[in-house]
């Protein structure tokens, strides 16, 4: 039998995928439409943001902040395809991606890109003008992040500011800039849980992107990667207790965070490093643990 870590590729069609046709099929990935994870893991911030700051009421603006996470996660996963396209083809898991392959030229995925940023412009258009600055915001952080794996060994720590950045998002909507000590300790919460959650997902690729000199953290903490992410996650757990306590100052106030707490300590209690398939699972996860945040943030927020 081999010790050789599991490799879960990312290019498996199932489902309404299998059924479309194949042109299609490569851009419905190239958005990753096939794996929506990737829509809950931007949209919970945006959502806590809301719910925290007492926009309960407000699930309109919930179903235009998740179509946006839709479209520009998807836009964003393009945009790294067509940056990553000489790292991808040497990496097992992304190999077959279809900028990579060469099924999708880069041109025709330039195109994809814009016409999913005009989606994105619908949502955006939805919001005050206060949230649409810290929305605009947001891109210097996104188009700066493919690079951060050749010149950094944590690309996950940039990868939590761009990918939590719902959280100011949702909180300005509601709230305008009042209150941003509460929002600083929800966000850096945010950012240590993304930086946990992939840190994860990238132990999958630790072979293949140290033979290809890019970055990861998981490579950066080494056979401390399990601790690494405890200490993450228990990072978010104390900076999101700061954000319920200056909601709300009261100890049963941080009984809405024990759900969360305890499914963190699940994750890392059961993660098996050198397994693929079980760091995936883990990392998916983290949708629930998105779900059970939000409903900490609606109790604490309508309190």
């Amino acid at each position: 039998m081999s010790d050789a870590p599991q490799i879960v590729a990312d290019t498996q069609y199932r489902g309404l995928m299998a059924l479309l046709p194949e042109r299609a099929r490569d851009y419905a990935s190239l958005a990753r439409l096939d794996r929506p994870i990737g829509w809950w893991l931007l949209f919970w911030p945006c959502a806590w943001g809301v719910l925290l700051a007492g926009g309960a009421a407000r699930w309109g603006l919930l179903l235009w902040l998740l179509l946006g996470s839709v479209v520009m996660r998807g836009a964003g996963c393009v945009f790294n395809d067509i940056v990553d396209a000489d790292i991808d083809r040497r990496v097992a898991r992304t190999a077959l991606r279809p900028v990579a392959s060469g099924r999708v030229s880069k041109k025709a995925a330039w195109s994809w890109t814009i016409g999913l940023c005009l989606f994105g412009l619908i949502v955006l258009l939805q919001l005050r003008w206060q949230a649409q600055v810290v929305a605009l915001a947001s891109l210097a952080l996104v188009a700066a992040y493919p690079f951060m794996k050749r010149i950094t060994g944590w690309p996950q720590a940039w990868l939590g500011l761009v990918f939590t950045w719902g959280a100011p998002v949702g909180w300005v909507e509601i709230r305008g800039f009042a209150d941003l000590p509460v929002l600083g300790a929800l966000y850096a919460g945010c950012w240590a849980w993304c930086m946990a959650y992939d840190t994860i997902y990238a132990l999958q690729d630790r072979e293949d992107d140290a033979l290809v000199g890019v970055g990861s953290s998981a490579l950066s903490f080494g056979r401390y990667a399990r601790a690494g992410v405890a200490g993450l996650y228990g990072l978010a757990v104390v900076c999101w207790g700061a954000a319920v306590w200056a909601v709300r100052p009261d100890p049963l106030a941080l009984l809405a965070l024990v759900p969360v707490a305890l499914h963190f300590g699940w994750q890392v209690t059961t993660l098996r490093t050198e397994d693929g398939e079980n760091a995936l699972a883990r990392f998916r996860a983290n949708r629930f643990a998105g779900l059970l945040m939000a409903l900490a943030c609606l109790v604490v927020g309508a309190a």
